[in-house]
């Protein structure tokens, strides 16, 4: 096989993993339930990225408005398996009517971050990362 057939034929992209992000979410074993995150492809990404950042004209000069809370809210969303950010159930426990907004509402601070570290690490934003787990596979 040639350099060109590994380009053409690629591994699958799409990979889940499941993270414990917090103690406080118990299931019925006692034992806290983990959340379940999968990979997104860039096309996916840029997606988000366009509908969150935006141009606009200020004193006659157009400058970025990038919404970073937005597209993060966005991207756990559309990264997250379990829980359902989506299900109407988790709206209506949170009092919100958006899913984009459950996070916000259902995670501690912390939490949320380390969410957010999970899902950018598992999409391959964390390369140091990687190779360091890579390092010490081998070893």
């Amino acid at each position: 096989m040639g350099v060109l057939e590994a380009f053409l034929h690629p591994i699958a992209v799409e990979e889940t993993k499941k993270v414990e992000i917090s103690k406080r979410f118990i299931g019925e074993d006692g034992k806290p339930v983990p959340f379940e995150i999968k990979t997104i492809s860039q096309a996916e990404n840029a997606q988000l990225i366009k509908k969150y950042n935006r141009k606009k004209v200020v004193s006659g000069s157009v400058v970025a408005d990038n919404d970073t809370v937005g597209y993060t809210n966005a991207l756990i969303v559309e990264c997250t398996v379990q829980p359902d950010f989506r299900d109407s159930r988790m709206c209506e426990t949170y009092g919100v009517l958006d899913p984009m907004m459950v996070p916000g509402k259902m995670l501690l601070s912390g939490e949320y971050s380390a969410l957010v570290g999970e899902i950018m690490k598992l999409n391959g934003f964390d390369i140091d990362a990687q190779l360091r787990d890579e390092e010490e596979a081998k070893n």
